[in-house]
């Protein structure tokens, strides 16, 4: 019988290869030294201003000759010492070219992978991936990576996060995905028109002006006021629209992804099991037309918008992908007419519903927002009452996320303010055991 060698060494792991960004990065990162002469030119204009006066056409050249390489080597130099690598565990980015950065991203922390696109980035074939950590307030990201790369790297990460051995998560590639919505860019520009914010902010460019004009007569007055009110008018309208241009939702085993953006186009990903909160939200000019908004909050995440505006049965069978077995309460209760004493007038606009699966609350006369809560996502309840509600026996109930947003119930009967509280604090217990596991790729 053989003794066992305990001198024998153990093998060591074998080496991650690490790998670099794509070669076109130098370009966008050589902009930094620039940017630091444009920041203090920008701070001190009369100063900038003086040193140029004083400057002859040959230093300003020496200066260009001097500033434009040396921005160059920066942009070279910060791409050559950035890599990253994938291992077992985690996902290693290393920058810093005098101060060095290490990122360990625990692949099992990964909740969202998301592939942007800016217009000069799709011009020379390049993508950005952005990786979403629970827990992290930022997000990571690498810029830049070849598209196909991008895409082959978002993939293989979802894979890993999902539970796929490392040999084989490459193999799995990117998810199929099922169409499930697009909005057309007619509905999105006239859904932009039928905002109250757009006719408020024309409102104000016409009205504003006119009343300097009749005050001082003054036409620069009129101008300098009127100009910049219509720019902010058109380009709020013009930003959401580029924004939201070309709207995709899909379906796929690693979540709902949403595509979308006329410059720069966007790929994103509403990862299972983290939506704390969907809002229906519906402008009075869209009632007419049975439009509604699909907003989310995810924890962790920017992701803040499902559908920018859909029929409300398609925004509907969109909902219950996002949260199975969840139908939008019909009948919401209205609070006791007393109410009218603490908030006039817009106290009919505050409804209530509770069903088997959601929390439901809904405020706004003009522009009604309905919040839905799963009970699963109750971090907790709580009951507030002002001197003014305790003489009308009326009371509030707040309900708590993960995403660290608060719906309110509010201006219910006392006693039925104290039930409610009660019961959905069982409820959220109850709904936390039967939930399911936050995981990608598992059906």
């Amino acid at each position: 019988m053989t003794a066992p060698d305990h001198d024998a060494e153990i093998p060591a792991p074998a080496p991650v290869a690490e790998r670099r960004l794509h070669p076109v990065t130098p370009l966008r990162r050589a902009w930094a030294p620039v940017a630091v002469v444009a920041g203090w030119a920008v701070h001190d204009p009369n100063g900038t201003q003086a040193q140029l006066a004083r400057l002859t056409t040959t230093a300003l050249l020496l200066g260009l000759a001097v500033l434009v390489p040396v921005a160059g080597l920066y942009g070279f130099l910060s791409w050559w010492f950035t890599h990253f690598a994938v291992t077992d565990t985690e996902l290693r980015i290393r920058t810093g070219l005098l101060f060095r950065r290490t990122a360990h991203i625990r692949l099992e922390r990964i909740q969202a992978v998301d592939v942007t696109r800016p217009l000069l980035a799709r011009v020379a074939g390049v993508a950005k991936l952005r990786i979403d950590v629970v827990g992290a307030d930022d997000k990571d990201e690498l810029a830049f990576l070849g598209e196909q790369e991008a895409r082959a790297l978002r993939a293989e990460l979802l894979a890993r996060a999902a539970g796929f051995a490392p040999e084989t998560a490459r193999e799995v590639g990117e998810a199929p995905a099922q169409e499930l919505l697009r909005v057309p860019p007619r509905a999105l520009a006239l859904s932009l028109l039928l905002t109250g914010a757009t006719w408020g902010s024309l409102c104000a460019a016409l009205v504003v002006p006119a009343v300097l004009w009749l005050t001082t007569h003054n036409l620069w007055t009129v101008l300098a006021t009127a100009l910049p009110l219509f720019g902010a008018a058109g380009a709020s309208s013009a930003g959401r629209f580029a924004g939201e241009f070309d709207w995709k939702v899909s379906e796929s085993p690693d979540g709902l992804r949403i595509d979308h953006g006329l410059l720069d186009r966007t790929h994103e990903t509403v990862p299972p099991g983290r939506v704390q909160t969907v809002r229906i939200v519906q402008p009075l000019l869209w009632r007419g037309l049975g439009w509604v908004r699909v907003e989310l909050d995810v924890a962790g995440s920017a992701n803040s918008v499902l559908v920018p505006v859909a029929p409300l049965p398609v925004a509907e069978a969109v909902l219950a992908r996002v949260l199975p077995g969840v139908t939008v309460p019909q009948e919401l209760s209205r609070p006791p007419g007393r109410a009218r004493w603490c908030v006039p007038v817009w106290w009919r606009g505050r409804r209530v519903a509770v069903t088997g699966a959601v929390f439901a609350a809904r405020h706004g006369l003009l522009r009604r927002r309905l919040s839905l809560v799963p009970h699963a996502k109750v971090q907790s309840v709580r009951l507030s009452q002002g001197p003014w509600q305790r003489l009308w026996r009326l009371a509030d109930v707040h309900v708590d996320t993960g995403a660290d947003k608060t719906v309110t119930a509010g201006l219910r009967d006392a006693r039925e303010a104290a039930r409610l509280l009660h019961d959905q604090a069982e409820r959220s217990r109850t709904g936390r055991r039967d939930a399911r596991p936050d995981r990608w790729m598992t059906g």
